[in-house]
């Protein structure tokens, strides 16, 4: 009987080791979140076609888990890479390790008017890298530090507009924002000429991909854990309104591009319906999933699925392609069409994805 005791004893005294480690240490302050209700059945707008299987594998085996990809005015393709790269493919066809950054934070990337490819260091802030080197754009706003670059566009200007993630959590803890769900996010503006950079907005629902449109008369911000995009308007006469562009997305919007035909392409990273309504609806297993993160996997379906959506200027989706069970992409977190083709990085690949749009797919 004493045994009994003593080991009902033991048994209590873990289960309030436990609660008081996930309730009291825990490293969020949570809100329930309301996740859309096209979401939260996973019910795309386009019948699955599996399209993304079709892709063909740029630098399989040298690539390691390549974020973005951009491409310069004579087409050479450049991407980011966790081991530190700034790697490009040549018009040959030949692959090249351009610069080493040293940094396994490297995010979204363009290549600027006079030929600089712009990055995104999660831990540094903007970066410039150059034939000569690699210097920091900007890595403090308003006196305080950087702490998730995200994605950068260059206006016509000069002008760079760089997404923040979370102002909270690093690039290590993404996971904790989008749990606590708790608008962290900003969307700033670096001015070339006075080396200066400036909010432009704040409180961002975990602010990912950014975009410029074809006229330059406005921003697409889009905002994860919301599963929609943000207009942010450039024209003097409504210059600064912000207006949804496109919402109850089926999945999380990451990075989003501008087409040729002025329309955006929009890569979208799926989170499994299994568990995702209960954690979101519930405050003790939001502490539960940050206090021991190895759990996130029950309800991250990122790594087994891969979707793109096209989307008109006027917020309509015209058309998607995914990997339903990512037999061959999945994590897919941007999607670059040049030449007829479309270019896709990814988080959990060893290369970079090429799909032809021909008359099947388009």
């Amino acid at each position: 009987m004493d045994s009994m005791l003593v080991f009902s004893s033991f048994v209590v005294v873990i289960l309030l080791a436990i609660s008081l480690q996930v309730f009291f240490f825990s490293p969020i302050f949570p809100d329930i979140l309301e996740i859309p209700s096209s979401s939260k059945s996973f019910t795309t707008t386009f019948t699955s076609n599996s399209y993304l299987r079709r892709v063909s594998k740029l630098g399989e085996g040298y690539l390691d888990r390549p974020e973005d990809v951009a491409v310069d005015k004579m087409g050479v393709l450049y991407t980011a890479t966790r081991d530190g790269w700034i790697k490009r493919l040549n018009k040959n066809g030949t692959w090249e390790s351009w610069k080493y950054i040293g940094s396994n934070s490297l995010l979204g990337l363009t290549v600027s008017a006079a030929g600089h490819v712009i990055v995104c260091d999660a831990d540094e802030g903007l970066l410039k890298v150059s034939e000569d080197g690699v210097s920091v754009l900007a890595s403090h706003v308003n006196g305080e530090k950087i702490r998730f670059a995200d994605d950068v566009v260059e206006a016509s200007d000069g002008s760079l507009y760089f997404s923040v993630a979370s102002t909270k959590f690093g690039l290590h803890e993404w996971y904790l924002d989008v749990l606590e769900a708790k608008p962290h996010g900003q969307l700033l503006k670096y001015n070339p000429s006075l080396n200066q950079t400036s909010v432009i907005l704040h409180n961002l629902a975990f602010a990912n991909g950014v975009a410029l449109s074809a006229d330059q008369d406005y921003l697409i911000v889009c905002e994860t854990w919301k599963f929609r995009c943000l207009k942010y308007w450039l024209k003097e006469e409504i210059k600064g309104q912000t207006e949804i562009f496109v919402d109850n997305l089926t999945a999380s919007p990451d990075n989003i591009k501008l087409a040729p035909d002025s329309s955006f392409w929009i890569a979208q990273v799926e989170f499994t319906a299994r568990g995702l309504n209960f954690v979101h609806s519930s405050i003790a297993s939001k502490h539960l999933l940050a206090t021991f993160p190895k759990l996130i996997n029950w309800v991250l379906g990122a790594y087994h699925k891969a979707m793109v959506v096209n989307v008109a200027a006027d917020g309509k989706i015209i058309k998607g392609f995914d990997d339903p069970t990512g037999k061959v992409m999945s994590f897919v977190t941007s999607v670059l069409e040049y030449e007829g083709h479309l270019y896709l990085g990814s988080l959990n690949c060893d290369f970079i994805g090429k799909l032809p749009l021909t008359t099947s797919t388009v």
